[in-house]
């Protein structure tokens, strides 16, 4: 790879590490396999060279990511260094807070909204139950 290539093309699983989507770039690479990741509306490859304004379009823990690629950048750097590589849409970002919030809102109304009752907790609802309250 010559230097010239270097400053305007990069491997996806290396740049999505380096802006910090995911931690390792074994992960991201699975993320691609799986075709959790698109690159300008395609399936593609680990290998696959991503440009600047090239747009990603990634499923991360179930919520969309719509990301237009600014910068290249090969060495993993602090959290606000990675936010200037890319830029988020806006109607994304927007629909992934509306996604989150529904989420939330269904973990409230579940049945054990802090996870299974304790021993003491089924005894008292047993309790209930039968009448004996």
């Amino acid at each position: 790879m010559n230097k010239k290539n270097e400053q305007t093309a990069m491997r996806l699983d290396k740049w999505l590490w380096a802006a910090r989507f995911f931690k390792t770039r074994a992960l991201a690479q699975k993320h691609i396999e799986l075709g959790r990741v698109q690159v300008n509306g395609s399936k593609v490859k680990n290998s696959k060279n991503i440009s600047t304004g090239d747009t990603i379009d990634l499923t991360l823990n179930s919520l969309p990511y719509k990301i237009k690629v600014l910068a290249l950048n090969h060495q993993r750097r602090p959290a606000p260094e990675a936010r200037l590589l890319y830029e988020e849409d806006a109607a994304t970002a927007t629909r992934r807070e509306e996604q989150k919030l529904l989420d939330q809102a269904s973990r409230v109304s579940a049945a054990y909204p802090d996870g299974r009752p304790t021993k003491r907790d089924r005894r008292q609802i047993e309790k209930i139950k039968r009448g004996e309250w």
